[in-house]
């Protein structure tokens, strides 16, 4: 019987965390649909994204396992370097490494300058959107010198890299050359366990509406908020989310605090991913315009919980209203997104039923997507 491969992943923030969103999700899903044909061990960091405080039971650099047996490597902040990342990779036993990101110093580009001139170990680079135009945008000066640099050494020559839709395996393509070998493989989802339906009641007195992000520009809170100044109907918007750039947040105040009567937003801070699921449930539709996701982890679990959605057209999500799970909108029609909103807050018990259920229809048909599982699989026991 052949063995499992044996691949190391590098990631910035894991479990416990939560804070940093889609990319540690992202990985807890692979390992979870995989771990029967693939071993995984995680290297991370022992505290969450944008905390100092390391997560309590963990013992730092040195191996851990996990209540779901994952091995993971936690470093502390004062324990990591290019030293102890050599390191580690000198003495562990594995296949190949599977980095998450395309900018990070120690998870990323160390791990790179190590296999330079090694080539007896496959290397994996999931770009999670990094190179999309509007993620490219932000930062833009320093990330373009990065990308010069990594291209002028041939950083990442040899590499494979994970793209998990056509639209991303572009954008790797636009930036490192046509020849790069790029292997599409979709986001896993949630694995959960077989679920039904359950009727949503609407709220009657005000539209309730949820975003689940970081307050950072891509995620495009400011725009939500600027929406919602023209609505006419009465509206509760809830963020959930750490905040990322605070000078951003600071432009999303002042929007809110000339919002009309009508409008009410509330600042909920971050939310345990375990969590998520269940406060999406208190609320009618997800509002989240976002200016590019490579997947979209909270649209798809708002649609397993019955939540319709309202986003833009920079997802995979698309043609939403034909499949009566939603709608996404292309963010150069603003009013578009207000008209939507408005006839939201209008439709009956019955009609929000159909786009409930439409939701749900669609994120099972995704969830129960076999082909995906095996794309992934190939990515590692090829």
């Amino acid at each position: 019987m052949n063995r499992k491969p044996r691949i190391l992943i590098f990631i910035d923030w894991y479990l416990p965390g939560y804070r940093a969103g889609g990319p540690t999700r992202s990985c807890v899903n692979l390992i979870e649909h995989l771990k029967g044909d693939v071993d995984f061990s995680v290297v991370t960091r022992d505290a969450d994204y944008m905390r100092d405080d390391k997560f309590p039971g963990v013992k730092s650099n040195e191996w851990n396992v996990l209540p779901d047996e994952t091995r993971v490597y936690y470093f502390s902040e004062d324990g990591l370097s290019k030293a102890a990342i050599y390191s580690l990779l000198d003495n562990e036993q594995y296949d190949g490494v599977y980095l998450n990101g395309i900018f990070s110093k120690y998870f990323t580009i160390t791990p790179l300058q190590y296999f330079k001139g090694r080539s007896n170990k496959k290397v994996i680079v999931a770009s999670r959107g990094m190179l999309a135009d509007s993620a490219l945008a932000i930062k833009k000066l320093k990330k373009r010198l990065f990308l010069l640099f990594a291209k002028q050494f041939n950083l990442f020559g040899g590499v494979i890299f994970h793209a998990t839709n056509e639209q991303e395996a572009s954008s790797v393509r636009k930036v490192f050359g046509g020849k790069v070998q790029v292997v599409v493989a979709p986001n896993l989802p949630e694995k959960l366990v077989s679920v039904q339906w359950k009727q949503k009641i609407k709220s009657g007195s005000s539209l309730r509406l949820v975003s689940v992000a970081r307050i950072a520009p891509e995620k495009n809170i400011k725009y939500a908020l600027q929406v919602l100044k023209d609505v006419k109907a009465k509206v509760r918007f809830d963020l959930y989310g750490p905040v990322y750039d605070h000078n951003y947040w600071n432009e999303c105040k002042e929007v809110i605090s000339r919002l009309p009567k009508n409008i009410k937003v509330v600042f909920m801070e971050s939310i345990d991913t375990k969590l998520v699921s269940e406060a999406i449930s208190n609320y009618d539709f997800l509002f989240l315009p976002t200016q590019g996701e490579n997947f979209g982890h909270v649209i798809l679990q708002s649609m397993s919980a019955g939540i319709p959605i309202i986003i833009s057209d920079k997802t995979m999500w698309r043609n939403l209203e034909s499949k009566n799970a939603g709608w996404d909108v292309s963010l150069a029609d603003k009013n578009g997104f207000v008209s939507v909103i408005e006839r939201c807050s209008k439709i009956s018990q019955p009609e929000y039923d159909l786009l409930s259920k439409g939701a749900f229809d669609f994120a099972q048909s995704f969830i129960n997507n076999k082909e995906s599982l095996e794309q992934n699989k190939q990515l590692f026991v090829k």
